[in-house]
């Protein structure tokens, strides 16, 4: 049905602002500046009211995404009354700071992700460091950020979110011109302003995405995923009228848990095991999954079952829809199933299991990027063939 299609939503948007261009009013007000997204922010640490140079140039990149509809959805997430406030941490007077007990104590907040937490914990290194010089400070920082990452070695995410946090924050070389004290403000300040933006990702992804969810379509949606529910939570509230296929998600069968969420919206949902995907599928309109990691192929990292239901949806063209934050995108390059560090998770199967037999016990699966359709993520809605370029802007 071409008229669901995701370049015909595209287009729609480009189309819809035409008459608002040929027919102005009488009077313009200025429009107050839209939320900075995060490329803004990371090619320009002082931005003024203009739009950044890689969303001027995002036409030559398959024309995916216009600055105007991304200031939409930014402003939405700005007006809305209902958004996440995250709490601020206490902190404990005379005991030593610690990054981990930061990071714990962020990670109590349980609509906060475990990268977000990683960001506000550095945030705090930065606040609390006795360093004098510049080159001390980074040194901490750097010694931190690497504690983070050892505190979980299998977490894409977290580590990306560190990567990105220590490029983003040090990325300037004004610092080298300024005193000390100076420098170390500007430097909270950008760490906090990169938190922030980091905790508005999940609402501007689930306002982009609205327009591929229509009234009557079925959503097949696998293991529990923060930001997919945020999409779908922002459907229901929009009184659009769906359904959904929840799979099961074994091992740790975290389908049901977003089957739980989701009834408690009143959304009408269908819990599947996991080998019923592909009966079910002629069923589905459209497939949203979440990510541990985006790679740089433009490929997913995802919890087990990602890709053969990504290879059904292909084989009988449906669409496959990714809703993940920008502070997953990892500079890894995954070639096939087994490039992948380990990350296992034990399986209770109700039965005792020989020691002869061996157990597949991988937590996550790799799914190449000729398989997904769209990725929505705080930076706009992606083909995967221009998530490269995106890395390129965040890390270069």
């Amino acid at each position: 049905m071409w008229w669901r299609s995701a370049s015909f939503i595209l287009d729609r948007q480009q189309n819809d602002a035409v008459p608002q261009l040929r027919n102005p009013p009488d009077t313009l007000t200025p429009p107050s500046p839209p939320p900075l997204s995060m490329p803004d922010t990371l090619q320009n640490p002082n931005p003024q009211n203009n739009i950044s140079a890689y969303y001027q140039t995002r036409a030559a990149h398959h024309a995916v995404v216009t600055s105007d509809w991304l200031a939409q959805a930014q402003a939405a997430v700005g007006s809305d009354p209902d958004g996440a406030q995250e709490t601020a941490v206490p902190t404990v007077a005379g005991k030593p700071f610690s990054v981990i007990d930061e990071f714990n104590s962020w990670r109590k907040q349980p609509d906060l992700a475990e990268a977000v937490a990683a960001i506000r914990a550095l945030a705090a290194v930065i606040r609390n460091c006795q360093a004098t010089t510049m080159m001390e400070l980074e040194i901490e920082l750097k010694k931190a950020s690497d504690s983070l990452k050892l505190w979980d070695t299998t977490s894409i995410s977290l580590t990306a979110g560190c990567d990105l946090f220590m490029r983003y924050v040090t990325r300037t070389s004004a610092l080298e011109y300024e005193d000390f004290n100076s420098a170390k403000s500007r430097l909270i300040e950008r760490a906090e302003k990169f938190g922030e933006i980091s905790c508005k990702a999940r609402r501007i992804i689930a306002m982009l995405s609205q327009d591929f969810i229509f009234d009557g379509c079925t959503i097949l949606v696998h293991g529990f995923s923060r930001v997919v529910l945020e999409v779908l939570k922002t459907a229901a509230q929009s009184k659009k009228l769906f359904r959904v296929f929840c799979t099961e998600g074994r091992p740790d069968r975290t389908g049901l848990r977003l089957s739980n969420e989701l009834a408690k919206l009143d959304v009408p949902v269908k819990l599947l095991i996991d080998s019923a995907v592909a009966y079910t599928m002629d069923e589905v309109d459209m497939v949203f999954v979440g990510a541990d990691g985006v790679v740089e192929s433009g490929g997913i990292i995802n919890m087990m079952g990602t890709y053969q239901i990504a290879l059904v949806a292909h084989s009988m063209n449906k669409p496959v829809y990714v809703a993940a934050e920008s502070y997953k995108f990892a500079r890894l390059y995954p070639l096939d199933q087994k490039d992948m560090g380990p990350a296992l998770r034990p399986i209770d199967f109700g039965v005792p299991i020989p020691a002869k037999v061996e157990v597949e016990t991988s937590a996550w699966d790799y799914t190449p990027p000729q398989y997904l359709t769209l990725l929505f993520t705080d930076l706009g809605v992606l083909t995967p063939s221009v998530v490269s370029d995106e890395l390129i802007q965040l890390y270069l």
